[in-house]
């Protein structure tokens, strides 16, 4: 659970340290723009601390589709929920991935991403590869996955050195659903008792 936890964390805050480079598509374009702008607020010095975690949460999830990853994450058990017990699952999951964000905030300061490439696995829906370095450490590659067939591209999965999140994410949901008769209340309580950062 921490692994993932920190995995999480790790996808999510990575982020913030890209510089802004050529892009050749919607996806890296997508990804390179909003890196910087996620950079320019952590490293924002006329902000206190609390302000900066929370223009950066704000931030994610702006450019996250919350709402796509929450129910994919439900997997079976999102068909036939009722509709109130979904909408109190999705806040709840959107706080429990903010508090995951801001719980690795410090973790990445100095790391920097590097677009290196991008594939289509079907109509809009890209991965983009980066490389994090920094702090002298190896290379670690993240991959970002972007759907472009919106409004406005969005970030719906991010892998960190080969695990996808969302899909780790949602392998740990359908074990507490499957233990719980496919209860999505039970999995809401669970995630509103754990502990804010």
């Amino acid at each position: 659970m921490h692994r993932r936890h920190l995995l999480l964390g790790a996808g999510a805050l990575t982020l913030a340290f890209m510089p802004t480079a050529w892009a050749a598509n919607p996806a890296e374009d997508f990804v390179a723009t909003n890196i910087q702008a996620g950079f320019n607020i952590l490293n924002d010095s006329g902000a206190g601390a609390a302000e900066r975690r929370q223009r950066f949460a704000d931030f994610l999830i702006g450019l996250t589709d919350v709402r796509r990853v929450a129910i994919f994450s439900l997997g079976r058990y999102a068909t036939g929920a009722e509709p109130a017990d979904l909408e109190a699952y999705i806040a709840a999951y959107q706080n429990y991935a903010l508090s995951i964000y801001q719980s690795y905030f410090q973790l990445y300061a100095g790391q920097t991403l590097k677009v290196i490439s991008s594939r289509e696995r079907a109509a809009g829906d890209f991965i983009v590869t980066t490389n994090m370095v920094g702090q002298g450490n190896a290379p670690l590659e993240v991959d970002f996955r972007v759907r472009t067939d919106g409004a406005k591209p969005l970030l719906v999965d991010v892998a960190v050195a080969g695990v996808w999140l969302a899909l780790a994410q949602r392998d740990q949901f359908l074990a507490t659903l499957a233990q719980n008769n496919g209860d999505i209340k039970v999995l809401t309580a669970h995630l509103q008792a754990l502990p804010t950062r």
